[in-house]
């Protein structure tokens, strides 16, 4: 069944090419009268985080990273263009956007420069992968490790399934998350640098618990690769 539906999808994406996210067009995924409306994640910026940072204080970002998550790079703020680009790939069903989304994430890899052994897209849970029919950080992921000199690994990791984050709180989406994730076999990530791919970053819940479980398997280090940081 999933097979097919991703047949489907697939096909619909060659007849149907993607619409403008600015104005609707067909043709293009933003058209360059559109393209200012997509707004950068740019500085100052804290290093860690990837939010905004206009003071030497404490960073609020920071504060609910684990120590596993050494730093996030956040391609574009989680608005406008950026967040219906998010929203249409995720609940929309829309995969004709995911090789411009996956080109951008691989231009910001390169032009501040990431360097992994492991490009790990997050995973979904069985049920939410059988129910969406794909993952969209893995098709997110497909360009980023020719952009990092690492190898996709997309079945390091593993995910239980929990409610939606979506529908939680924050407080809630740090509790629902713990422990959902794991490393079925450790020895594919001790001693190596990872980058994690995912669509956006809002609490930072998903990306430390991810952290959390690739630290416990002997990852060196752990970095994060988000297309929107919401700020």
């Amino acid at each position: 069944m999933q097979s097919l539906r991703s047949a489907v999808q697939g096909l619909a994406v060659g007849l149907f090419p993607a619409r403008c996210l600015g104005c609707g067009r067909r043709g293009q995924p933003l058209c360059h009268a559109c393209e200012p409306s997509l707004a950068l994640v740019e500085g100052p910026v804290c290093s860690r985080c990837a939010l905004p940072r206009w003071n030497d204080r404490d960073c609020r970002g920071c504060k609910g990273l684990p120590a596993a998550l050494a730093t996030v790079r956040g391609v574009y703020v989680y608005q406008g263009a950026a967040r219906a680009a998010v929203h249409r790939l995720k609940f929309r069903g829309d995969r004709a956007l995911a090789p411009w989304m996956s080109a951008r994430l691989a231009t910001a890899a390169r032009q501040h420069p990431l360097q992994a052994d492991l490009v790990v897209p997050v995973p979904l849970a069985s049920d939410r992968l059988r129910e969406r029919g794909y993952n969209q950080a893995l098709l997110l992921a497909a360009d980023v490790p020719a952009a990092t000199g690492g190898t996709l690994a997309d079945s390091v990791l593993v995910r239980e399934s929990r409610p939606a984050q979506r529908t939680l709180a924050a407080a809630e989406r740090r509790q629902n998350l713990r422990g959902a994730f794991h490393c079925p076999e450790p020895a594919l990530v001790a001693g190596k640098r990872v980058v994690l791919v995912d669509d956006v970053m809002t609490t930072g819940s998903t990306l430390a618990e991810c952290a959390r479980a690739l630290h416990a398997a002997g990852a060196a280090r752990v970095m994060a690769l988000v297309f929107a940081r919401d700020v």
